[in-house]
């Protein structure tokens, strides 16, 4: 039965998009995220669900779609420069098998993101991109959160629809992105046009937002716990009553201390001291291997390089009756939980600084525009909470791979390409100046004072105004030569 309805739900996907090609990349978001072949028992498993939308949304966007827009960004260069990187290193890996199996998946998440920025010219599709990814995370998330309120949670022991523990649905991961789109939520529950905030969308909303809660509880991920505490900091930006909000979050904490799970604050209490948790102590041991290792090798070894790491681990605890051991233990090819380090160790320091470079320019370019549209109402008046969400979404994110090895997750790449897609739509249709990703912003502005400024592509009701490219044509053509005008075409 579940079977046919994934098989019925994919397909009807499909053919829709046909007529809507947008519609061919939320559904590959939603085949990368859920990985509906992982819940088919059989009929799913072994066809190509990815390559056939991937390729459905690439030809789509050739024949049907504006591509005016369609100019590279900055990051998207740096995602291509990742790319090669990763290509070359998995040539020359330390463990040429388990290297490309690693890179069989890696390279499809960098060539998604590098494209699909070209599709997210409105408003429309912007949210339509982000309404598939909070829902197909969903999808994960509620069942985790009904176990947990049932009881069946525990550290590698919530099931989340599969057995294999990797990907989305393994636990640590969950928990961190499953803290990261509150932000998103919010913003959806309050400024969405596709799902206006009706009293049943905020009511599912705020329902979810509980859900995501409840997945560091269950997963039992200390990494999950952090991630609350930073969402919990970043929204002390966006409240007015800034102590009321500090005595309400209190209040919640203290309530909510006593009836946690004894195996959960028992698991918390490890974070105080590295050194009386195993865990904590090998993930620094590997850290520090990764190190040495990257002295030696500068460019890295290669996806899944860790396997080679063998360590001594300084381990102290105390006994029952109080007496305090110190210890050495040895082990080998322990991951690395850690994606700098991750990085670090597979794409050495140049794979480190394009890593950096590609997340933390996201986090300054919504800053950037969180500031200039911070007292804006009116039309616009959706721009800086939107601008807010992608930023500290992208932050809880960078605290949380600080823990947990997920520095080519897909899911973070398709933040990255709706960051990219919703910054050059505000300085293209919101600021009204043409975008041109090298130039300055100052440059910007004289190339526009003598090119007519585009309307915006976004309407109140949430309709896409190319939904046919026929219809369109000629605005097409215009909007076309006014940018190859600008960009010296």
């Amino acid at each position: 039965m579940r079977d046919l309805f994934l098989i019925g739900f994919l397909a009807a996907l499909g053919l829709v998009g046909l007529r809507r090609p947008f519609l061919l990349v939320c559904g590959y978001m939603y085949i990368d995220i859920v990985a509906p072949q992982r819940l088919s028992f059989y009929l799913l498993s072994s066809v190509p669900l990815s390559l056939i939308f991937f390729m459905g949304a690439f030809v789509g966007w050739v024949i049907a779609d504006d591509k005016a827009m369609s100019k590279p960004a900055p990051r998207q260069v740096l995602m291509l420069l990742l790319l090669c990187l990763c290509a070359y290193t998995t040539n020359v890996a330390d463990f040429p098998e388990a290297a490309q199996e690693k890179w069989a998946w890696v390279w499809k998440a960098l060539v998604f993101a590098i494209f699909m920025p070209a599709t997210l010219y409105t408003r429309v599709r912007i949210e339509g991109a982000l309404l598939f990814m909070l829902l197909s995370t969903s999808s994960i998330i509620v069942v985790g959160a009904a176990k947990t309120l049932a009881g069946g949670g525990g550290y590698g022991m919530l099931n989340l629809m599969v057995s294999n523990n990797s990907g989305m649905y393994e636990g640590s991961t969950i928990s961190a992105f499953a803290i990261a789109i509150v932000p998103l939520i919010l913003y959806m529950s309050k400024y969405s046009t596709l799902a206006p905030p009706s009293p049943f969308a905020r009511l599912y909303w705020y329902a979810l937002t509980f859900g995501c809660l409840l997945m560091p509880i269950g997963t039992q991920a200390r990494t999950g716990l952090l991630c609350i505490g930073l969402v919990a900091l970043l929204q002390l930006r966006s409240v007015k009553r800034k102590l009321l909000y500090l005595g309400m979050l209190a209040a919640v904490v203290a309530v909510a201390i006593p009836l946690l799970p004894a195996s959960f604050t028992k698991r918390m209490d490890t974070i105080q001291g590295y050194k009386g948790d195993t865990s904590a102590a090998t993930r620094l041991a590997v850290w520090k291997w990764t190190i040495d290792y990257a002295e030696k090798n500068p460019f890295g070894g290669g996806f899944e390089v860790y396997r080679g790491n063998k360590l001594a681990i300084d381990i102290k605890y105390r006994t029952e009756d109080g007496t305090e051991v110190k210890a050495i233990g040895y082990d080998a090819g322990r991951a690395f939980h850690n994606s700098y380090f991750e990085m670090l160790g597979e794409q050495g320091y140049p794979g480190l600084i394009l890593f950096l470079a590609i997340h933390l320019i996201g986090v300054v370019r919504m800053e950037s525009i969180l500031r200039e549209y911070r007292n804006e109402q009116g039309e616009h008046a959706w721009v800086a909470p939107l601008a807010m969400a992608l930023q500290h979404a992208h932050l809880v994110y960078l605290l949380g791979c600080s823990f947990v090895g997920i520095a080519f997750q897909p899911f973070i790449y398709y933040i990255v390409a709706i960051e990219i897609g919703f910054d050059r739509y505000v300085a293209a249709y919101v600021r009204k100046r043409i975008w041109k990703p090298f130039r300055t912003r100052k440059a910007n502005d004289r190339a526009a004072a003598d090119v007519p400024a585009t309307d915006d592509r976004s309407d109140d009701k949430g309709g896409d105004e190319s939904p046919n490219p026929r219809d369109d044509a000629p605005e097409r053509h215009r909007t076309k030569a006014r940018w190859g005008a600008v960009n010296g075409q």
